[in-house]
């Protein structure tokens, strides 16, 4: 199934992604650091969305309260409700 989440607090504004059988792919920021989220989609690629927010919940950026991987984590939790 295709998502769409309107992040907060961070330069990326949106992340779209599918998750098939708990598993999430095609992971895309919109806005943000272009590279450095491009990066963390492929690195997330194929992996359980359980581990995800495990690994990247709570990330800060700067002196934020989130970040862009944190929004990601937040995304799925939100997936994972629906």
């Amino acid at each position: 199934m295709r998502y769409e989440y309107k992040t907060q607090g961070t330069c990326a504004q949106m992340i779209i992604f599918e998750v098939d059988e708990n598993k999430l792919h095609n992971v895309k920021f919109i806005g943000g650091c272009n590279g450095n989220l491009k990066g963390i989609g492929s690195l997330v690629e194929g992996m359980d969305i359980d581990d995800v927010i495990t690994r990247l919940e709570g990330t800060t950026c700067g002196m934020k309260r989130t970040s862009c991987p944190d929004q990601l984590a937040q995304a799925l939790k939100q997936a994972k409700s629906i």
